[in-house]
């Protein structure tokens, strides 16, 4: 597997844009993916861990399991054996080259998404998709694209005051070991199997993480969550989801 550092396109780094536009965004107070105008009346769920690995409450009720597509539902399935390096792990798939994403599918969370490149505003902030579309999700398009070596980053709001529940609306109701799947636009559906769902404070969220270089292929998935401030009309947390590429 080739090793080299992740950088953007043109072949530009990309990490300390990406640092730099996360910190404009936590000290302006300006939300990353921001609600809306008011929070949907049904509160998201969300992870079980906080940056400083403390419970947060939970919702009431919990997102139903997809059972394993062709099998009976509640049937125990065998999982199929895998390669191993001498090592005893699994081997890690070759890297792709570039190529645009265009669908993102996490069974677990009933998400069938299409996404749309988003950049960078005028302002510095990290462009989302509209709040009118808030059923898309939005691919980081300074980062590298999901295959390439690195953190490739998708987007997507959590609700909307014009359609309610969004894109990510139970994201953090993942956990470790759910799958996401992105759809390349040269065909090619890259699996990611994820590693840890956790809530960070936007005064501190974690730059490196989301956006620092990855000698793995890598998803990380972000979106709004915690408790909604409705002086500054956005949500105070950030729910990340960090995924691994799978065979």
């Amino acid at each position: 597997m080739p090793t080299r550092r992740a950088g953007g396109r043109h072949g530009k780094p990309w990490r300390a844009a990406g640092v730099t536009l996360v910190v404009l965004l936590a000290l302006s107070g300006t939300a990353l993916l921001t609600a809306g105008l008011n929070p949907a009346p049904a509160q998201p769920p969300q992870p079980a861990e906080t940056e400083a690995g403390e419970a947060t409450p939970q919702p009431e009720w919990t997102a139903p399991s997809s059972p394993v597509p062709g099998t009976p539902s509640g049937q125990p399935v065998t999982p199929t054996p895998q390669p191993v390096t001498p090592t005893g792990e699994p081997p890690q798939p070759a890297e792709l080259p570039r190529s645009e994403p265009v669908r993102i599918t996490i069974p677990k969370i009933k998400v069938n998404a299409k996404i749309m490149s988003v950049g960078v505003n005028d302002d510095g902030t990290v462009q989302v998709p509209p709040l009118k579309q808030a059923q898309l999700a939005g691919w980081y398009n300074a980062g590298v694209s999901p295959g390439e070596l690195g953190n490739a980053v998708v987007v997507g709001h959590v609700d909307s005051a014009v359609t309610g529940p969004a894109v990510f609306f139970r994201l953090g109701a993942l956990k470790r070991g759910d799958r996401v799947e992105v759809t390349r636009k040269d065909g090619k559906v890259v699996r990611f199997a994820v590693d840890a769902v956790k809530s960070y404070p936007k005064t501190s969220f974690p730059s490196e993480l989301v956006y620092g270089a990855a000698d793995t292929v890598r998803l990380q998935l972000v979106t709004c969550g915690g408790t909604f401030d409705r002086k500054k009309r956005s949500y105070r947390n950030n729910v990340i989801v960090s995924a691994t590429r799978i065979p």
